[in-house]
């Protein structure tokens, strides 16, 4: 009887829904990048505003752009990454996960970093990214101008990390 209760007790644990599983993962981890990388794709401001802007195009040559981010009360944690690339005229996220660009291009890559309560605030919608930058509450490296001219954009992007599950009371 007790092999049945385990056989039965496994299989519920595999019908858990992913998005019930993912909400365990802690957010900025590489799980949680990769699916804001997933994220990003399903988000058509993203994908087409940054083409249509030239801010795709800026890749230093490179052939993609990197996005580092990072959660600043979690100095142990790693830095996670997304590379956004122009494929089929769409500015996709082609990589999402533990940062892997050494040496990031200030002309063409982006750093930014928060506290996590900042970084819950901004993926809630409670105010975007000018008053965020403007106050001091995300810290910001990259083309300033470049993103001065894609706030919209760049409010969409702070927006799916409210979107995308992840466990913020833990440092990944």
């Amino acid at each position: 009887m007790n092999c049945c209760k385990s056989a039965l007790a496994i299989a519920a644990l595999a019908a858990v829904p992913s998005a019930w599983a993912q909400a365990l993962t802690p957010a900025m981890s590489a799980p949680w990048a990769q699916a804001m990388c997933e994220a990003w794709n399903a988000d058509a401001t993203l994908t087409d505003k940054l083409v249509e802007s030239g801010w795709a195009k800026n890749d230093g040559g490179r052939g993609f752009k990197a996005m580092q981010i990072y959660r600043a009360d979690c100095p142990k944690s790693p830095r996670i990454e997304l590379q956004i690339a122009i494929k089929d005229n769409k500015a996709q996220c082609v990589y999402g996960g533990v940062a892997r660009t050494e040496k990031l291009d200030s002309g063409a890559d982006y750093l930014m970093w928060a506290e996590t309560p900042r970084w819950r605030e901004m993926g809630a919608g409670e105010y975007g990214p000018m008053k965020a930058m403007m106050f001091g509450r995300l810290n910001f490296e990259g083309p300033k101008m470049e993103a001065m001219g894609n706030m919209g954009p760049f409010g969409g992007f702070l927006l799916l990390v409210g979107k995308v599950p992840g466990e913020w009371s833990a440092c990944p």
